[in-house]
């Protein structure tokens, strides 16, 4: 049975539908309940009733699994919609007390992590009522949650070529060669860059940005890529390199510590560092919200600066 717009709104309420987000995003119950402060029975009822108001079922268990019906994705898109609009709504309204106020839902790709503080620490000084809610994934997946709306701006140096996301760069991510202070390599006078790619190269796992960065690179330049070994995070190939177990290109925000203090050496070799930029990325289709706009303008006019003193080096 479809019920009048009328009948609607006096069957369903917020709660219904912030609870039905929560089951949608996790596919369980149980976890709904946990993120939502609540017992796994009173999601259930708030469930059975939201299912009664709309007269069809949101989701289908299979075994033990639960699926979401079509009548659920379409709900979803239109409750994405409403707590988004009630959430510009919330902001625009502290706008015209003449303060910003809300909350940012950020992402970044775990290669940007050790930027974010020093971005943050003067947005958040100059914007103190902001409320910041960070996720940090690989590439692959922030997109993924950013094209669905769980996140408002995603910080990363690889966009994907599409009309659906847009793009402001704010500060240069190079990816650097780096190598252990004593390793043979140094010895060359020039070092080949498929010679480098040879002495035992260490890489992400698939889905990272950087090695889609340093595949396409290689691809590009005829260069064959042979790892060694896969590791889960830069910080995991640092200490890998740091213990001799081989070299690789990582981001320069990530080991310029270790550079300073000789730990590690930025040999010279041509072609390298690969050049990008870190960019903040956010659907082209979304109308920004305050914060957002805030955030961006920051970004566009001061992300370098905040970051270039503390992340620049000459070899």
């Amino acid at each position: 049975m479809v019920y009048t717009l009328g009948q609607l709104l006096n069957r369903l309420t917020f709660r219904q539908l912030q609870v039905f987000q929560a089951v949608f995003h996790k596919l369980s119950y149980s976890k709904a309940a946990e993120e939502l402060g609540l017992t796994q029975p009173a999601v259930s009822a708030q469930m059975k009733q939201l299912e009664a108001a709309l007269g069809q079922p949101m989701f289908d268990y299979v075994g033990k699994q639960l699926y979401v019906t079509p009548a659920g994705a379409q709900l979803e898109r239109v409750v994405r919609e409403i707590f988004s609009d009630l959430e510009t709504l919330q902001m625009d309204l502290y706008q015209l007390e003449g303060q910003l106020r809300g909350e940012l839902r950020l992402c970044v790709v775990s290669s940007a992590e050790i930027i974010l503080p020093y971005l943050l620490k003067n947005f958040l000084h100059k914007y103190p009522q902001v409320d910041v809610r960070l996720t940090v994934l690989n590439r692959t997946n922030a997109t993924e949650r950013l094209l669905q709306n769980q996140d408002d701006i995603v910080i990363t140096g690889i966009v994907p070529d599409t009309r659906l996301l847009s793009r402001q760069p704010f500060f240069d991510n190079l990816l650097v060669p780096v190598v252990p202070a004593e390793h043979p390599i140094l010895a060359i006078s020039e070092i080949a860059p498929q010679t480098f790619l040879d002495a035992g190269f260490l890489q992400r796992e698939q889905g990272s940005g950087s090695r889609g960065a340093i595949e396409g690179f290689c691809k590009d330049h005829r260069l064959q890529l042979k790892p060694i070994l896969e590791l889960g995070s830069n910080e995991s190939i640092k200490h890998a390199i740091l213990a001799g177990l081989g070299v690789s290109l990582l981001p320069l925000a990530n080991v310029i510590t270790e550079l300073k203090i000789g730990s590690l050496i930025m040999p010279t070799i041509k072609g390298f560092p690969i050049k990008r930029s870190w960019c903040a990325v956010y659907p082209s289709s979304k109308q920004p919200t305050p914060v957002m706009q805030a955030f961006l303008e920051y970004l566009r006019d001061q992300g370098d600066a905040c970051l270039s003193e503390k992340f620049s080096f000459k070899s």
